[in-house]
């Protein structure tokens, strides 16, 4: 049986906070004197921030489990990897016969600059980027392949493989089928309001294949948004912070600039930077972070200033009643929040139930087969455990 819920919410503080100090010092740390149930709490953060293959080599601590843990997250992610980059390169092949220039985002970019090697970074699957124009074109593509489409979201349409079945065990494993989001825009709502920066981020001389970023400042805009939108939906991972850290090691501070090539200011690029600087200090230049801060709204600005990795991540086990609501801009964008809250879009409700049928992790709880109104008055008068980081922890006990 797990422990006690309260005693998990302070185990995931705890240890969240000890594995992101241990993944800024590249392991170097001294080893946590925690108990038994504690170190699987350890795992499921591991796993759920994405950082279990990274600490692999480096990890210092001298638990035997915990180092064969490491090793064998390793192990399952350098054998997906290899399946990963074998998909890209008929992907590229397939795309240059057929004229279609196409980008591989985040993690693919990440791994072609050489900022990972295979078996660090886990993917859980390929982002692609297409014209709007282009949609039909790839996914006929995609279907060449193998892969079928089985829902659509706002932000992308999601192709799985013909057939395929979800992997339901703990952590990564390279028998988990590697699914495929096709993109036309690169954007996010934030949390009503959408922030696009697509423009900053396709190539203007994009030809058919695979198409790099056309810049490392372009790279960087789109994991900076990324992760603020993570940020503002309370979902950022330790990874996150590692990746836009690594490209920042390596970025000219000229390069930077990318960042204010949008039609507004960046204003939402100070929260996941502020982020960064706490556990890489100074890898962001001080005149980029002093810019940003100065244009991010007061609110929000506090918000960042003050809270930690673990409030706005799944590292906190409650849910909480308005995620996002720092992020609100106008008294226009609250009352839309709180309609949002109080009665879902029909666009909302769809995704729900498409997220329902897709994931393992929401599969066969209770809560999320409760009505809306039900549920948000649950919410309303205890608190609530998050069904994602419950699944993760059940995951680590049972592992």
């Amino acid at each position: 049986m797990l422990p006690p819920l309260e005693r998990i919410r302070t185990d995931l503080h705890r240890t969240t906070e000890a594995l992101a100090d241990a993944v800024a010092h590249d392991g170097a740390t001294a080893t946590p004197e925690w108990d038994e149930g504690t170190w699987r709490i350890a795992a499921a953060v591991a796993v759920a921030h994405g950082v279990a293959p990274l600490l692999a080599d480096r990890s210092s601590w001298p638990s035997r489990r915990w180092q064969a843990f490491l090793s064998a997250q390793r192990d399952h992610v350098a054998s997906r990897q290899g399946r990963i980059a074998t998909l890209l390169s008929r992907l590229d092949a397939l795309a240059r016969e057929r004229g279609l220039p196409m980008m591989a985002l985040k993690g693919s970019a990440l791994h072609a600059l050489g900022l990972y090697v295979a078996g660090e970074r886990p993917m859980a699957d390929i982002d692609l980027l297409v014209r709007p124009g282009d949609v039909e074109a790839a996914a006929a593509l995609l279907r060449i392949l193998g892969y079928e489409e089985s829902f659509r979201q706002w932000k992308h349409g999601v192709f799985k493989p013909v057939g395929a079945r979800p992997f339901a065990g703990f952590g990564e494993h390279r028998d988990t089928p590697v699914n495929i989001e096709l993109h036309t825009c690169i954007q996010e709502r934030l949390p009503v309001r959408t922030v696009d920066v697509t423009a900053s981020v396709w190539p203007r001389d994009a030809t058919p294949g695979m198409c790099p970023y056309p810049s490392l400042g372009a790279l960087m805009t789109h994991l900076l948004l990324h992760a603020a939108g993570n940020v503002c939906g309370r979902s950022l991972r330790l990874l996150h912070l590692h990746d836009i850290a690594q490209l920042a090691r390596r970025m000219p501070e000229a390069e930077w600039s990318v960042l204010w090539h949008g039609k507004e200011a960046p204003w939402w690029a100070y929260s996941p930077l502020r982020r960064v600087e706490r556990h890489w200090p100074g890898r962001v230049p001080r005149a980029v972070l002093d810019r940003l801060r100065r244009e991010c709204p007061i609110g929000l600005r506090r918000a960042a200033d003050r809270q930690t990795l673990v409030r706005v991540s799944c590292s906190d086990l409650w849910l909480q009643r308005l995620p996002g609501i720092e992020w609100v801009r106008s008294p226009t964008d609250m009352a839309t929040l709180l309609m949002q809250r109080i009665r879902p879009s029909r666009e909302s409700r769809q995704e729900r139930a498409d997220m329902v049928r897709t994931q393992v992790w929401l599969q066969g709880q209770a809560w999320v087969r409760q009505g809306h109104l039900r549920r948000v008055m649950t919410a309303l008068t205890r608190p609530v455990p998050r069904m994602d980081t419950l699944y993760v922890v059940r995951g680590a006990w049972d592992a």
